[in-house]
C-alpha cells in the first residue's frame, strides 16, 4: 500500500504517462526505497532515450516531497550541474562529498574517505560509467580507487544505501575495457544486495529525435557479432546534420551567435584533432592572435590538487574541468617551459580563482605533458633546493611550489569524447573525418559516436563524415 503511493507520487511528477518497463522500474525503486535492509544497492542501466534522467528526477522530487533525505552526485563539476538541473536539488562532485583533507603532518598529504555522518539517506550518483577503479596519480585520494571510496564511505553511515546509475554503451574510464561501477558482478563483491534494473524500451516522444534514434540504433548495432559498419540516419531529421569542412567555420560562427560558445562544442577521437579545431576556430571565428586572452575557454588537462585548496566550492581541479579566462595578469619564462598568472572562473562550480597555468600544453597535441617534459620540469624545480639536505624536505617543497604545480590547460573549444563525458551541449559538431573502416569496427569507435552523439540537446553536425557511415547517399 504504501509502496503503491509512493509510486503514485514519483508519476505526478512525470510529464508523461510511463510505458510498460518505467511502470515495472518504479515500483522496483520505491520497493527499494522503503526496504528496511542496510547491506542493498541499486543499479539502474539505462539507454540514451528510455527516460532514466525523467523517472530519477521524479524520484528525487518526489523523496524531497516527503522529506525524505537524498544526496546526489556525480564523477565531475560539470555532469553534477547536469543532475542538478534536472533533479531539481543540489549536486555535487564524489570527490567533495566522499574526502576530507588529512591533518598536517610531515608525513601526511592528500585526503582520507571522510566519516558519512548521514543517516537514513540515499545517495544517488549519475553518469557512474565514468567512476574508475584503478589506482591513479600516487593514489592523493583515498585508496586511489573510486568505486571502493564510494561504497564505502556511504555504507559507514547509519542505514546509508546507495542508487548507481549509467549507461554501458557509453565509453568506460580510460583504460578499462569496461565500467566496474555499472557492473553488478563487481557490486556484489562488496557484501551487498544488487538490485538491478536496465531500461532498453526508448520512449515514443524519443523515437522521433533524429539525435535518440541514431543514439538507439548505435546501442543496438554494437550488440551484433560481427560489429556491422556504423549506418547513421540523417535524412528527415531537423537535429542531425552531414556537414562539409567547407562550411564549418560559418555554422560553429552561427552556433556561437545563437547559443553561446558555453553551448557549442567539437568532439575528435584524438588530442591531435582537437588541437587543430582549436586552433582554426580561435584564428577564424574569434580572431585571437595572442596565445591566450581574456574570454578564451580552458580546459583542465590533468588533476590538481593546488590551486582550488582554499576554495571550498572547487574541492579539487578535475582533469575535463573548463574554466574561463576573466584576466591575464604576467607571463613568466622559466625552467624551459612558458607560464601566465590568470584569474579563471569555473561555470560548473561558479567560483573564481587565481592559477598560475602551463601554457605549453595549450598547443600540444599530447593529452598534457609528456613523461619527458614532466620530467625535466621535476628535475629543474627541484634544483632550486639544492640547500636542504633531505630527499624528502625537497618533496615536500616541492608539494607547495607553484611552478611544479602550474595547471596543465587546452583549450576547450574542440575536445576529446572522453573529456565531454558527463557534459551537454545544445550544438555538438562530431569530427567524422579520417576515420578509417578498421577502428570504425570496433566497440571502442561505437561507444565513442554513441557517447559523442548523446552530448548534444539541440543538434548534431557529423563533420566531413563518409558516406560510408549514412544510410542514404546525401
Amino acid at each position: 500500500m504504501i509502496t503503491d503511493l509512493l509510486v503514485q507520487q514519483i508519476e505526478s511528477y512525470l510529464p508523461y504517462a510511463p510505458n510498460r518497463q518505467q511502470c515495472e522500474l518504479l515500483q522496483m525503486l520505491a520497493t527499494f526505497v522503503l526496504d528496511e535492509h542496510n547491506d542493498t544497492l541499486f543499479l539502474l542501466r539505462g539507454y540514451a532515450g528510455t527516460g532514466k534522467t525523467s523517472l530519477v528526477g521524479a524520484l528525487v522530487k518526489a523523496l524531497a516531497q516527503l522529506q525524505s533525505k537524498v544526496v546526489l552526485l556525480a564523477p565531475t563539476g560539470r555532469a553534477a550541474k547536469v543532475f542538478a538541473r534536472y533533479a531539481g536539488h543540489p549536486a555535487y562532485t564524489i570527490h567533495r562529498r566522499i574526502y576530507r583533507q588529512k591533518s598536517y603532518s610531515p608525513d601526511m598529504e592528500g585526503f582520507l574517505v571522510g566519516e558519512n555522518l548521514a543517516k537514513h539517506t540515499l545517495f544517488i550518483v549519475d553518469e557512474a560509467s565514468m567512476i574508475a577503479n584503478s589506482s591513479g596519480e600516487g593514489a592523493v585520494y583515498g585508496t586511489g580507487r573510486l568505486l571502493d571510496d564510494l561504497v564505502e564511505y556511504v555504507y559507514s553511515g547509519e542505514h546509508c544505501r546507495l542508487i548507481l546509475l549509467g549507461d554501458t554503451a557509453q565509453l568506460p574510464p580510460v583504460g578499462q575495457e569496461r565500467s566496474p561501477a555499472l557492473d553488478a558482478a563487481v557490486l556484489k563483491g562488496y557484501g551487498l544486495t544488487v538490485w538491478e534494473y536496465e531500461l532498453r524500451e526508448v520512449a515514443r516522444q524519443a523515437a522521433e529525435s533524429g539525435i535518440l534514434s541514431n543514439a538507439t540504433r548505435l546501442r543496438e548495432e554494437m550488440e551484433q557479432v560481427p560489429l556491422p559498419m556504423p549506418r547513421l540516419r540523417v535524412k528527415g531529421f531537423p537535429d542531425v546534420e552531414a556537414l562539409s569542412g567547407e562550411y564549418l567555420v560559418e555554422r560553429i560562427s552561427d552556433s556561437y551567435d545563437r547559443v553561446g560558445l558555453d553551448e557549442t562544442i567539437v568532439i575528435t577521437r584524438s588530442n591531435k584533432r582537437a588541437n587543430i579545431f582549436n586552433q582554426g576556430i580561435r584564428n577564424q571565428i574569434l580572431y585571437r592572435e595572442e596565445e591566450l586572452t581574456a574570454g578564451d575557454l580552458l580546459l583542465v588537462a590533468k588533476n590538481n590538487y593546488f590551486w582550488g585548496k582554499e576554495y571550498k566550492e572547487l574541492d579539487f581541479i578535475a582533469n575535463g574541468d573548463v574554466a574561463r579566462v576573466v584576466r591575464v595578469a604576467r607571463r613568466t619564462e622559466l625552467y624551459g617551459f612558458h607560464f601566465a598568472d590568470v584569474l579563471l572562473y569555473f561555470p560548473d562550480r561558479e567560483v573564481e580563482m587565481d592559477a598560475r597555468i602551463l601554457l605549453d600544453t595549450l598547443s600540444s597535441d599530447s593529452p598534457s605533458l609528456t613523461r619527458e617534459q614532466q620530467e625535466a620540469l621535476f628535475t629543474q624545480v627541484m634544483a632550486d633546493y639544492y640547500d636542504l639536505t633531505t630527499r624528502r624536505e625537497k618533496f615536500k617543497r616541492l608539494k607547495t611550489d607553484p611552478w611544479f604545480n602550474a595547471l596543465q590547460v587546452k583549450y576547450a573549444y574542440g575536445v576529446t569524447c572522453h573529456k565531454a563525458q558527463g557534459g551537454q551541449w545544445k550544438h555538438v559538431y562530431i569530427d567524422m573525418g579520417y576515420i578509417q573502416q578498421g577502428a570504425a569496427l570496433s566497440l571502442d569507435f561505437y561507444r565513442w559516436l554513441y557517447t559523442a552523439f548523446t552530448r548534444a540537446t539541440e543538434k548534431v553536425w557529423l563533420v566531413n563524415v563518409s558516406e560510408q557511415f549514412l544510410e542514404q547517399p546525401l
